[in-house]
């Protein structure tokens, strides 16, 4: 799924950014991250260690802003049906994996951030750290990591990098 996406944007994207503003963008958003990012870079011949930078920068940025911000942007969106059902099934996704975070602590939130399988990555990392209340301090390392990690099996699978 990613790697479709990855492909859609980068046909829409090609002419009218260059490959490194393509792929800073692919990798900001939610779903496709740095794993996404690094597939366009891959299919833009964008260089390994450009490429890796870029996105690894582009995955972090949103980071702290979900890990202070989107208990009082869900607050403020719960007002509306349409958000109200995708706030419910962002927060069931939080519940069903609570267990495994909180019994393996810091350990449990670099596991699910680090492996490059859907559903998991930075965004859906912050947003459970924000949700059980993990303070920020704490979690932006572990984040931080993990999206590096991820990097590196990323830049494995696109690069053949190691």
């Amino acid at each position: 799924m990613a790697e479709s996406l990855a492909q859609t944007l980068v046909v829409f994207f090609q002419d009218k950014f260059p490959p490194e503003i393509t792929i800073f963008i692919v990798s900001l958003l939610p779903i496709l991250e740095l794993r996404g990012g690094m597939i366009a870079a891959r299919l833009l011949g964008v260089p390994f260690l450009r490429a890796f930078i870029i996105c690894f920068i582009g995955n972090m940025v949103p980071i702290p802003f979900i890990l202070l911000f989107i208990k009082k942007i869900f607050s403020f969106l719960r007002k509306y049906p349409f958000f109200q059902k995708i706030i419910v099934r962002l927060e069931a996704k939080t519940e069903k994996n609570k267990d495994k975070i909180l019994r393996y602590k810091s350990w449990g939130l670099l596991l699910f951030v680090a492996i490059p399988l859907p559903g998991t990555g930075g965004w859906t990392g912050a947003l459970m750290a924000a949700l059980l209340d993990i303070p920020t301090k704490r979690a932006l390392p572990i984040i931080t990591l993990g999206v590096f990690i991820a990097g590196l099996i990323m830049s494995f699978f696109t690069y053949g990098i190691f």
